[in-house]
Formats: C-alpha cells, sequence, structure tokens
C-alpha cells in the first residue's frame, strides 16, 4: 500500500498577520510642523494628508507631532475640529506683560455670541427676545468682522429671517474641539445671596434660606467658558 504523504500543505497553513504599520517618518512630522506653524487656522487630518505621500498616516503624524511637543513652551492642541499650536495654559498669563493681546468685545457682542452659541441656529428676533433689548448693527458687524458668527441658511417662516450660528473661528478662539464641549448653562448661573444671607455668612453663621438657589442669568456664558484662551502662536512671532 502506497504511503501518503501528512506533510501540511502550504495553502493550508494560516495567513500570516499583517505587520504593524510603520511609525511616522521624520519628514512627515516636520511637514506636519511646518503646516501648522504656517496656518492661520487649525489643521485636519485631511488637509494634511493632501501635502503628505500617499501610504502616510495623517493621524498618526499629526499624534506624533502633539506628543514631540507635550509639555513644552507650545504645544499642538485640537481645537476648531483639527489642530493648531497654542502656547502652554500655565505659561500665557506671564506672556501677556509682553505679547499684546487682542481687546476683548464689548458686552454686548459677548452677549450675542453667548446666546448665539447656546440656542444656534437662532435669528436676530430671537437674540433680542432672550437679551431683552434690540441688537444694534453694529454689535453683529463686529462679531462677522471677527469670524466668530456667520449666516446659516433663512428660517422658515414670514419674511425667513437669517439664521446666524458659530463659526470653526469660534471654536477655535476659545479652544473647544466642537460645541459639546461648550460647559452647560446651568453649571454658569448662579444666584447672587440676599442681603440676609451675606449678613449671615459674614457673621459665620448659616444662611436662613434651605432652598437651593434659583437660576439667573449671566453677562456672558461664552465669556465665562473662556474668557482668556491661551497665546496663540501668530501672537509670538517667529
Amino acid at each position: 500500500m502506497t504511503d501518503i504523504s501528512t506533510e501540511p500543505d502550504e495553502s493550508d497553513s494560516a495567513p500570516a498577520s499583517n505587520p504593524a504599520p510603520a511609525p511616522p517618518d521624520e519628514d512627515a512630522i516636520r511637514l506636519a510642523e511646518a503646516l501648522l506653524f504656517a496656518s492661520a487656522g487649525p489643521v485636519t487630518a485631511r488637509a494634511l494628508s493632501q501635502v503628505l505621500p500617499e501610504d502616510a498616516d495623517a493621524d498618526a503624524v499629526l499624534a506624533a507631532l502633539a506628543a514631540r511637543y507635550a509639555g513644552r513652551g507650545v504645544e499642538v492642541v485640537a481645537a476648531g475640529g483639527g489642530v493648531m499650536f497654542r502656547t502652554a495654559p500655565d505659561l500665557a498669563p506671564r506672556l501677556r506683560k509682553v505679547v499684546q493681546v487682542p481687546r476683548r468685545l464689548p458686552r454686548a457682542a459677548m452677549e450675542t455670541l453667548a446666546i448665539v452659541a447656546y440656542h444656534q441656529p437662532v435669528t436676530r428676533a430671537e437674540i433680542e427676545e432672550i437679551r431683552g433689548t434690540s441688537l444694534s448693527q453694529q454689535t453683529l458687524d463686529s462679531l462677522l468682522e471677527a469670524g466668530l458668527i456667520a449666516p446659516r441658511g433663512r428660517k422658515e417662516s414670514p419674511g425667513r429671517p437669517t439664521l446666524w450660528a458659530t463659526t470653526p473661528g469660534f471654536l477655535a478662539q476659545f479652544g473647544l474641539k466642537d460645541l459639546r464641549e461648550l460647559p452647560r448653562r446651568e453649571d454658569l448661573l448662579v444666584e447672587p445671596p440676599s442681603p440676609a444671607d451675606r449678613a449671615a455668612l459674614a457673621a459665620g453663621e448659616t444662611p436662613a434660606s434651605d432652598e437651593p438657589p434659583a437660576e439667573a442669568e449671566t453677562e456672558s456664558v461664552a465669556g465665562e467658558a473662556a474668557s482668556e484662551p491661551p497665546v496663540e502662536r501668530s501672537g509670538l512671532g517667529s
């Protein structure tokens, strides 16, 4: 009787596992670094992939760049749907002694911006109703010129008024990845203590009122969320 070979067939062997992707090379990381430095706004992985070789992983390159800058004076942070260079948060207050910081928006503009951020898309009439006062064209223009709000179509109502919403520039300005990172409004609303409560606290006593404080409007929820964003790369020079 003829013996039958029992050697395993190569075709029956388990397929070899795919090798782990190679880490980003130095040239790709340097290219990403240059793009972030030269860009006026956040850089997305998609934008970076346009200048990288076809086989390069843009997300991996950005992650490697962020790791390289971690803990340094300038860091790579996620904001506005992409990543950008920002000074380290702990250094920003000290830099303001010598770096010119853009002037803050007026109170009316900050109130308007906060309403748009939390109620978008919103019409001008709705903004005025929430604020309880009229909205000047100058205030609206200042937010438009700063690139913080933009029109987002029209409302299907009589007159078809313009709908307003925040922009990616708004997210970048306040260091937010997306609108879900806005602080909850209830976390920003605090009722000031009554005169009786203030007197009790000053005397070291417990306030008489046992009821939880009611919510009161703040003058600027957006300003409370991030009134002092870190100094950007463009403010430091090269």
